[in-house]
């Protein structure tokens, strides 16, 4: 099964773009506005301005189509290096005897192995254009963590991250490369805010969330004139900076003379899916281009599949804004499935619309099905996935079968959004057969906000 020359399409530095594609100018209609958690009414941006850098707020809430890329990200994003290769999954399709061909982007090349710095570099970017001193923020499996330490070293900035506890215990190595990259890594719940030890003086093995970990940031920042607060996922923003996956995937497919009827990723807040789909779901909404966009989560998190379209707080301790998102509930007890990045009670406001407006679909796995399609991948591709991507390789896996057995010669196209080299516990554990599949919790939805 040797794979042919053309395995591989790569785009040159002069083909990186130049803006951000904002899918909001094409939706049917506006999103619903994040509403004051105070008074439950439509918030203007101005209170954001102390959390968050002011251009980072203004492009939450653009209307506009493009958004230019500055120059400095752009050599950032040069750096990294970008733009990223698309692979034919030659070995996986033979293995599969499917007719269907399936592309893979592959974010894992960079040096904090995911798709996070897309727009860590950019938000770093803007803080330190605004002076701001620190950075402030929360990480599920590390890999946002990871990609902030960077950009913070990259344009000077300090960096404080909130590790949710059952990652921070089960992948050393991520603490390791934020440490080395110069910022400070807490396991949260926290002894450093007043939430955190709350949490702490009720259960000690706290195993954490990402909603605390979010809402011991707010707090670490509202006492800091000097810091502000960075988000890696479910804003608009920061789905807006990952499109340059998107975009890139749209130049390379036409090098190929190619068009995907199928596109596939992960969900733990929106921002890689969302990155990696939204240049192409703006085709679809508006010249009805007939792609099956599938998200993909986790079923002992299955925030789309199983959650409520309502408003709700993005952190646990009910400090954020109410956005309208699919979630089940901010006092959800994630489980500690090893898919530390999917572990969010709720989804992008984005990637909810879109889900519930019919314009894209969702599907949940358990950990060892997922684990399982890691590992056929890696035998084929030599990639080792992270366990986030792996839940789409599970999908594009069983696609690929469906195609077999219905002799449909699909193009499936997803997002391997990282690498799991700092994940090998939990390959371990599945490879000994010692890997167990978290039911979901018990889920307590939040009450409509009229």
């Amino acid at each position: 099964m040797s794979a042919p020359k053309e395995r591989a399409t790569f785009l040159k530095q002069d083909d990186l773009p130049t803006s951000w594609y904002n899918i909001q100018a094409d939706l049917p209609e506006r999103l619903p506005p994040p509403l004051d958690p105070g008074t439950h009414k439509p918030m203007s941006p101005e209170p954001l301005f102390r959390l968050f850098a002011k251009e980072l707020v203004a492009q939450e809430v653009s209307q506009e189509r493009w958004i230019r890329i500055p120059e400095e990200v752009l050599e950032a994003y040069r750096w990294l290096p970008r733009p990223t290769p698309l692979f034919r999954a030659y070995r996986l399709e033979s293995m599969l005897k499917t007719p269907a061909k399936i592309y893979y982007k592959w974010e894992g090349v960079n040096p904090t192995g995911s798709h996070k710095p897309n727009t860590a570099l950019a938000q770093a970017y803007y803080n330190m254009k605004e002076g701001t001193k620190r950075l402030s923020t929360e990480t599920g499996a590390g890999q946002w963590g990871s990609a902030l330490s960077m950009s913070g070293a990259y344009f000077g900035l300090k960096v404080r991250v909130f590790m949710v506890a059952a990652s921070y215990a089960q992948k050393p190595g991520r603490r390791t490369m934020m440490e080395a990259w110069g910022a400070e890594c807490l396991s949260s719940p926290s002894s450093r805010t007043k939430f955190g030890r709350s949490l702490l003086a009720k259960d000690q093995n706290d195993p954490g969330s990402l909603g605390i970990a979010i809402s011991e940031a707010l707090e670490d920042v509202l006492a800091d004139d000097g810091a502000k607060y960075a988000l890696g996922s479910v804003l608009n923003h920061v789905l807006l900076h990952q499109t340059v996956i998107g975009l890139e995937v749209k130049k390379q497919l036409e090098l190929l003379d190619v068009r995907p009827d199928v596109m596939v990723g992960n969900i733990g807040g929106g921002s890689n899916y969302g990155g990696f789909c939204l240049p192409f779901m703006g085709e679809k909404l508006s010249k009805k281009q007939p792609i099956d966009f599938v998200a993909c989560e986790s079923a002992a998190v299955p925030h789309t599949t199983k959650g409520k379209y309502t408003y709700d707080f993005g952190d646990t301790a009910g400090m954020t804004p109410l956005l309208m998102m699919y979630t089940l509930g901010r006092d959800y007890k994630t489980p500690p499935i090893h898919a530390g990045g999917l572990r969010y009670h709720a989804m992008a406001p984005i990637i909810s619309y879109l889900i519930n407006k019919g314009h894209m679909r969702s599907v949940a796995y358990n950990q060892t099905e997922v684990f399982e399609a890691a590992v056929t991948f890696a035998r084929t591709e030599g990639i080792i996935p992270a366990p986030e991507s792996a839940h789409e390789i599970k999908f594009v896996i069983d696609e690929a079968i469906r195609c077999r057995e219905k002799r449909e010669p699909k193009v499936i196209v997803f997002n391997n959004s990282g690498h799991g080299l700092l994940d090998l516990t939990a390959y371990r554990a599945y490879l000994d057969g010692k890997l167990e599949d978290l039911p979901p919790t018990k889920i307590q939805y939040p009450a409509i906000v009229d």
